[in-house]
């Protein structure tokens, strides 16, 4: 079979890992016009997510180029520590940088995988024997199967499913991410600045060769394109600028970072991910947004069950869908759920609420069960059950008994 897959991020290039393994022909087709880089840290908890990265044989490579970040210290405008938070406190077992991790999947992926850079899907029509598929630039192609692993704002949702304010809820909150120099001299180490509605962060990363910035905000949905970057450096520069600490500074870099992202906090609810021969994948079908930590875990899991239910069904994309849904939707739930509550939490809207929130914080290493929380999170990661799929298609195209 012929699988077509939109998104070149980290769910696409996972998919087409499984698929080929299973002797299925992927071809990723995705709208930058090379791998993005950049991007915040991102987790993996628990054995469920562990698992797979060690069966895909990246497990090794993914701990190499792991953050090691330590603690992080909360700060006052002036610089003074308010509160400190180990790092285990929070964090997943594993902590990689996103642009980090697409290298390590399109590596793996590159010399069996046909990627196409540079274009998008433009319409997406079904047969009864398979899917018509056009592009911006490239020619019309016919494939058995499309899958969407688009994230957030996924065009093969929208040609597909419907509408995005159908499915995507926002969440109350914006954020901004973008690489800039070590200046403060952190060393595995971050440091976060809160006040009224905002919150800045920065970390040292990549051994502490460079530092990456995360700005959040508090808003209702925005009216902007979230492809004119200049527009939003201006709304981020109008909402932070005086506000204290490094800010001005941290804005000062943002102008030239190259790989500044910005966009909205949301979740995606779905009751299908899979309409006739299109399926969803990763924050395109589950967004469980980024103040869960959850969201790569769950794609690289979600690829997994994808194109092992599609070799265990040998290619009815009607059972390996129905499978795909039976098997990960209360998981998806659950992961959701830890997202239900954190925007107030990380940015609260006024001051009182902001000093209480530092006292606990500085309070967290001394109280009792100060560890629940990531035993919580560990625990909602490894609820699920990963079935081991068939090896595949053979080299003859028959699958094996």
């Amino acid at each position: 079979m012929n699988i077509l897959i939109s998104g070149a991020s980290v769910a696409g290039p996972a998919l087409a890992y499984w698929l080929r393994r299973h002797g299925f022909t992927p071809t990723i087709v995705e709208r930058a016009e090379t791998l993005r880089d950049g991007g915040y840290a991102v987790d993996f908890r628990g054995e469920a997510h562990l698992s797979v990265l060690k069966q895909m044989g990246i497990l090794d490579e993914v701990e190499r180029a792991a953050t090691g970040m330590g603690p992080m210290a909360y700060v006052n405008r002036d610089g003074k520590v308010q509160a400190r938070v180990p790092a285990d406190l929070f964090s997943g077992d594993v902590e990689i940088l996103r642009g980090d991790l697409a290298r390590i999947l399109y590596e793996a992926t590159e010399h069996d995988t046909e990627y196409v850079f540079g274009d998008s899907i433009t319409s997406i029509t079904e047969d009864p024997g398979g899917v018509e598929v056009t592009f911006e630039h490239a020619a019309p192609r016919r494939f058995d199967l499309v899958v969407g692993a688009d994230g957030l704002h996924s065009n093969v949702r929208r040609l597909v499913f419907g509408p995005e304010e159908r499915f995507v809820r926002h969440l109350g909150l914006y954020l901004a991410v973008f690489t800039m120099p070590n200046h403060l001299g952190l060393d595995h180490a971050a440091l976060g600045y809160r006040t009224a509605d905002k919150l800045v962060t920065v970390y040292s990363a990549r051994h502490n060769t460079e530092a990456k910035s995360v700005f959040y905000f508090g808003s209702p949905p925005l009216d902007v394109d979230r492809h004119d970057t200049g527009a939003q450096r201006r709304i981020l520069t109008e909402r932070f600028a005086g506000s204290g600490w490094e800010t001005d500074r941290l804005l000062d870099w943002m102008r030239d970072a190259p790989d500044f992202y910005f966009d909205s906090v949301g979740q995606v609810r779905m009751d299908a991910w899979t309409r006739g021969r299109v399926a969803l994948l990763g924050d395109a079908a589950w967004s469980p947004s980024a103040l869960t930590g959850m969201g790569t875990g769950l794609a690289i899991v979600g690829a997994y069950v994808l194109a092992g239910e599609l070799a265990a069904a040998r290619g009815d994309h009607q059972a390996a869908f129905a499978a795909y849904d039976t098997i990960l939707r209360e998981y998806v739930a659950r992961c959701q759920k830890i997202g239900d509550g954190v925007a107030k939490m990380l940015v609260p809207g006024n001051r009182v609420a902001v000093a209480l929130l530092n006292r606990y914080y500085a309070l967290i290493p001394y109280l009792p069960g100060k560890k629940l929380m990531a035993k919580m999170a560990r625990r909602t990661a490894e609820s699920v059950n990963l079935h081991n799929y068939p090896r595949g298609i053979s080299d003859s195209g028959v699958f094996p008994a």
